[in-house]
């Protein structure tokens, strides 16, 4: 006799987010059954426990996944994964967090998601709307799950969300009032299939929305003026492209130092530079858009202008470390991907060693070969000397760019800073910026990022002791 489903909603993957989901649905009255391969995840079993939650721990079963009312995947979760699969065939429904978080949320929404750029702009738009007298709950991928707004007793005038396209590849009713694209270069291969794969989830923040909601988009972005022919809400677009403003008609308009923005009728000029600890035009590209966002929200100039003013850079995103010996140290260990070591590498004038390095992601390190200049040939050329290949992408990243650039590969944090301060002479820069995932060797970026703080600490006490 086949059995049936049940009543009880499965949450997959007891991360943050699925910690939070599970409390989230138990607390709405729903019977809630979680699960996660992972058997170390014995804090979230014993959080649930308490309340009253059913979890499965270090296995998952199969009957679990067949019988549940519906799937709730975390964000991690890889889609193709068997069990998610012969549940869907059975008719199991397959949902994620940003459709459970829009079914009950009120309030209006900004949403970010983007490669690069997305924690940068979504810390900056909060910090202007608060800056602009307009109250915010600031969360999704950024750290805090959505779900724990809903969940705490406060209100906002606005919900702020770091939105990732693992996210969004779950969503199908997801609406944000409004929604931004900063840019789209290749990254996570190894979960889509192929670049377009990756790029159709990124676009598909906008799927939902209409006329009465508002689209931030990077003109840059390859098929712009196709995709957005596509999209059925009000569109704004910002560009640091040549001739953007007379021939492309972007509302906000990067050039130099300057921002011009059009919104209301009026055009305001922002200079920031002066102001905040964001180098780099793709810094500029993630100010534009933010500001766009704010005014679109209700928010003003003073505001921005203030927040801009307060903004301190984030954590391993091109993080000044130190100087040492003249040679300056700089943590740009979130650049996961090699758009955002371009990015890195397009903000110095001064010759470089760069760390590459660590769990690859289908990536293709060729993409960076324009931007490393052949020092061998031309030492008065500024650009990229020395490359310190680290973890298990050394060796690719060998073969890939060993013929236009010297390449070492080294086997630690500590060989890769002592190497760099080697190669590097006064003047000159070192510069983590891996292009892969931190997981072959830490935790997280974050993790990766303190080591290499570390050890370039620890160079100041060696040269001290010497």
């Amino acid at each position: 006799m086949e059995e049936t489903k049940q009543s009880y909603y499965l949450v997959v993957g007891l991360g943050s987010s699925g910690l939070s989901m599970a409390r989230f649905l138990h607390a709405r009255g729903k019977k809630v059954v979680a699960t996660d391969i992972d058997g170390s995840r014995t804090h979230a079993k014993k959080i649930l426990k308490e309340v009253g939650v059913e979890t499965q721990i270090g296995f998952h079963d199969q009957k679990t996944f067949d019988l549940a009312h519906t799937i709730v995947v975390s964000p991690g979760i890889p889609l193709d994964m068997v069990y998610l699969k012969t549940a869907a065939q059975k008719g199991v429904p397959i949902t994620g967090e940003l459709d459970i978080f829009s079914k009950y949320n009120k309030t209006p929404l900004i949403a970010i998601t983007g490669t690069n750029g997305k924690t940068t702009t979504t810390t900056l738009i909060r910090d202007m709307l608060e800056a602009s007298g307009i109250g915010t709950f600031m969360g999704g991928n950024i750290g805090t799950p959505l779900v724990e707004y809903l969940m705490d007793d406060q209100t906002a005038d606005m919900v702020v969300a770091e939105i990732s396209s693992f996210q969004l590849d779950l969503a199908k009713n997801f609406n944000p009032q409004i929604a931004l694209l900063l840019n789209v270069a290749e990254d996570h291969l190894d979960r889509y299939n192929g670049f377009e794969g990756y790029m159709e989830s990124k676009w598909s923040i906008f799927k939902n929305q209409t006329s009465h909601d508002k689209a931030i988009i990077n003109q840059a972005i390859a098929g712009f003026e196709t995709r957005v022919s596509n999209i059925s809400s009000h569109l704004f677009s910002f560009s640091s492209l040549p001739g953007s403003e007379t021939i492309h008609r972007a509302d906000a308009v990067i050039s130099n130092d300057n921002i011009r923005i059009r919104t209301r009728g009026a055009s305001q000029n922002i200079k920031p530079r002066p102001l905040a600890e964001l180098p780099g035009v793709h810094n500029m590209e993630n100010i534009a858009a933010a500001a766009l966002a704010s005014l679109l929200a209700g928010g003003n100039i003073e505001g921005i202008m203030k927040a801009l003013a307060a903004f301190k850079n984030l954590p391993h995103r091109m993080a000044f470390v130190r100087r040492v010996n003249g040679i300056t140290f700089y943590n740009d260990s979130k650049a996961t991907n090699t758009n955002a070591v371009i990015r890195a590498l397009e903000s110095f004038q001064e010759n470089i060693v760069l760390i590459l390095g660590g769990r690859e992601k289908g990536t293709d390190f060729s993409l960076l070969a324009p931007h490393i200049k052949n020092q061998t040939s031309n030492q008065n050329n500024n650009g990229v000397k020395q490359i310190i290949a680290l973890g298990e992408a050394s060796t690719h990243i060998r073969k890939t760019l060993g013929k236009i650039c010297p390449v070492l590969p080294v086997n630690s944090m500590k060989d890769a800073v002592t190497a760099a301060h080697e190669s590097a002479c006064k003047g000159e820069v070192v510069l983590l910026s891996p292009a892969c995932a931190s997981f072959d060797m830490y935790e997280n970026y974050g993790a990766r990022g303190d080591d290499f703080i570390a050890w370039v600490n620890g160079l100041v006490k060696g040269l001290k002791n010497g």
